[in-house]
């Protein structure tokens, strides 16, 4: 190591001139010498010439300063170039950034190149996923916004919220950090127990209003427009009188094949239920979506060994 720290600082050194040209580069200076005279006299470069004197003009010498750490090992050109890179394309790795660097004639490590964006602002982020927006999907989210920009808060009081959701036994596959030392990530209490296909799930239908939760119910086998039907004439209507929204309620139901099926729109007519016009792929505008999270969260910190008791827990802490 003391070897290697050696040759790099001779390295450093050998690239700078000696104190015997610096001064005479002065010397020069003080008989009035332009610098393309000094250049040619002492074979050095003018803009090496002009740097000479003007740390001498500032610090009144031409010895060495000491500096102020390690010197950056990417060049301001290079660390502008990845920074506009990153900014153009975040989605771009870390291997692409390092060959660009290397096209710019500096190869660094990536820890370097992290350092750098670091210091400009720019972190490493685990992307969000977000639904699909077509031109059409955008357009239909801007058309429903300015049709309800005039509803009141007494209006949304009446909306009935639903969606189905699935919910794993072991919880979903998310990150979980630990405190460990080394050489212990492998034992019980720093790892996450995980089995294959989420040891099993469980399918379910809710609703709720501003006046608290409605009915839950458990989706056994597959979900199709019979059975949406007959969830829909069991709780519906139920979970609208226990949360006392009267008559003229509004229901909110995603746009699912089952859901605007013909036969269940009919449903809807002959009960003279109002059905609120939902636009496609807008999952983010369902407050449900809010409900569910909290309900997942609150079941798994119970830790379920069994889908009998999935399904209890969720209806408890429903």
């Amino acid at each position: 190591m003391v070897r290697v720290y050696w040759s790099l600082n001779n390295i450093m050194k050998a690239k700078e001139h000696t104190r015997e040209v610096r001064d005479k580069a002065v010397e020069k200076f003080k008989a009035a010498l332009s610098y393309t005279k000094i250049s040619q006299d002492l074979n050095i470069s003018r803009s090496t010439v002009q740097s000479i004197i003007q740390k001498w003009k500032e610090y009144s010498t031409t010895v060495n300063l000491p500096r102020h750490g390690r010197p950056p090992k990417l060049t301001d050109r290079t660390r502008r170039a990845l920074v506009r890179n990153v900014t153009k394309c975040p989605k771009i790795t870390l291997e692409e950034l390092r060959r660009t660097a290397a096209e710019l004639g500096e190869s660094v490590h990536g820890t370097t190149i992290n350092r750098t964006l670091h210091k400009s602002g720019l972190h490493g982020r685990v992307a969000r996923r977000k639904p699909l927006l077509k031109g059409g999907h955008k357009k239909s989210c801007l058309k429903f916004a300015r049709s309800h920009m005039e509803d009141t808060a007494t209006m949304w009081k009446k909306v009935l919220w639903s969606d189905e959701t699935k919910i794993e036994l072991f919880g979903p596959n998310a990150k979980r950090y630990v405190w460990s030392k080394p050489n212990t990530a492998h034992r019980p209490e720093c790892t996450i127990p995980s089995v294959k296909y989420g040891g099993g799930s469980i399918m379910l239908w809710g609703c709720f209003s501003s006046a608290g939760t409605g009915t839950i119910v458990r989706i056994v086998g597959k979900m199709d427009g019979a059975k949406y039907r007959d969830i829909l004439e069991e709780n519906l209507l139920e979970s609208a009188r226990e949360l006392r929204l009267g008559r003229r309620f509004t229901f909110q139901q995603d746009n699912d094949p089952k859901h605007k099926a013909k036969s269940t729109m009919e449903w809807f007519k002959n009960k003279h239920i109002n059905v609120l016009e939902w636009p496609s792929q807008s999952p983010d505008l369902n407050p449900i979506e809010n409900l569910w999270k909290d309900l997942k969260t609150a079941v798994h910190k119970r830790s379920p060994s069994n889908l009998t008791e999935l399904e209890l827990f969720c209806k408890e802490e429903w």
